[in-house]
């Protein structure tokens, strides 16, 4: 039975593995190239932890703690297996590199390394954003599934046989060469993306986890920008969750209510966040090779727009996301663009472009019955209407997109 004086540390142990798990599954398997004995070990370590440090007190450094205890937990792993003359001098090479009494961050940060060894050639490509967005940035099989659109069980099974493959490959981590990294970058752009767009689908503040993932996704596309100056999507991508993060604050009113983009003030805005995405943009652009995050940045600049000049041009708006769906079609994308043209064509022309996606395709995706609502509404179709906001409403998991949601619901007139 958890006792009052358990839960300090109880507390502790969440805290630093919401804040250190990617970095600290990075250090470990960067020595022992074995993801999914990196992610074990460091379990255990928590585990070891719950136990411990209500008896004996949280230590002076958590992190270092828990990579001494995995790491130890993987050493006699190896005697175990009697493997422990291969191992051990990978192991060995860890202690001698790492002061886990140091301060953790001089440590050496191996999350990018990571996201290009989940990015390797030799692993399925229909894995390589589900093993980042779970062994970097420590989402689990459920969320991925989520952000994906993937039953959780296939994303499981999926991870596994990548995570053998790892280790078996012995793949080395390591950022790799000029000529390689063209390969392998868009789908660790598409992880880090993936991880911001987690983020932002919870704002309701009741996972805690949920800004710091936002936060550890736009600190990734930095250090990838430092290492990879010359390609315009790494800077496009910066840009895109620049401008998302700057609307952050805005998206709750005082009394925790969601507020549409359109109804948001832009005083609420971050507005040194927005420069420096206008500025990530234009270096962008400049290169003169256009691409999808770059476009997406694009849009969000428009409506960044508004805070200067009191209006959103609806028409770059919808040519943006003509674009976009040229260039990489989606449902979200498909979505979007069907509630840009309305804002320029009406709703009827919006309803035409929603019903020409795959219905099957959006049973389960809560923005198209939430738009079709709102196009039903203005077309004076209640019934249907309310339909549609029934269903968006069953489909949400934020209470405060549920609320604002059943309000319009209930604003219908027969």
């Amino acid at each position: 039975m958890q006792t009052r004086t358990d839960e300090p540390a109880r507390r502790a142990v969440e805290a630093v593995a919401r804040e250190s798990y990617g970095r600290l599954v990075a250090l470990l398997a960067a020595r022992t190239r074995d993801v999914a004995g990196a992610e074990d070990a460091l379990a255990d370590a928590l585990v070891a932890a719950l136990t411990t440090w209500p008896r004996d007190g949280i230590p002076t450094n958590p992190q270092g703690w828990l990579l001494t205890a995995a790491r130890n937990r993987l050493l006699d792993h190896a005697r175990h297996q009697q493997v422990h003359q291969h191992s051990t001098p990978t192991l060995k090479l860890m202690t001698r590199e790492f002061d886990e009494t140091a301060d953790p961050d001089r440590w050496a940060d191996e999350r990018l390394k990571l996201l290009f060894v989940c990015a390797h050639p030799a692993i399925d490509p229909n894995i390589h954003t589900p093993l980042m967005l779970q062994t970097v940035l420590g989402l689990d099989a459920v969320a991925i599934g989520r952000a994906l659109l993937v039953a959780p069980k296939t994303i499981g099974q999926r991870l596994v046989r990548a995570k053998t493959k790892i280790r078996q490959a012995r793949i080395a981590f390591e950022i790799p060469a000029a000529d390689q990294i063209p390969e392998r970058l868009e789908a660790v752009l598409n992880a880090i993306y993936a991880a911001y767009g987690n983020s932002w689908e919870d704002a309701s503040g009741a996972d805690q986890r949920i800004p710091e993932l936002g936060q550890e996704a736009i600190w990734l596309a930095r250090v990838l920008r430092e290492q990879i100056t010359d390609d315009p999507e790494v800077r496009g991508l910066l840009a895109l969750m620049l401008y998302c993060e700057a609307r952050r604050p805005a998206r709750r009113s005082a009394d925790g209510r969601f507020v549409a983009l359109s109804e948001q003030d832009p005083k609420d805005w971050r507005m040194p966040m927005i420069e420096e995405a206008e500025g990530e943009l234009t270096a962008a652009f400049q290169m003169r090779r256009p691409g999808r995050y770059q476009i997406e940045a694009a849009i969000q600049s428009v409506h960044a727009e508004r805070a200067h000049t009191g209006r959103t041009d609806s028409v770059a708006i919808a040519a943006f996301y003509d674009q976009l769906m040229q260039l990489a079609p989606s449902i979200g994308g498909a979505v979007a663009r069907a509630a840009a043209h309305a804002e320029v064509r009406g709703p009827e022309a919006g309803l035409t472009l929603l019903d020409e996606i795959d219905s099957q395709a959006v049973i389960s995706y809560q923005p198209y019955w939430a738009v079709r609502a709102h196009f039903l509404r203005q077309l004076g179709r209640p019934q249907a209407a309310a339909e549609a906001y029934d269903r968006a409403i069953g489909l949400s998991e934020d209470p405060a997109v549920r609320a604002f949601l059943t309000e319009r619901r209930n604003r219908l007139t027969p």
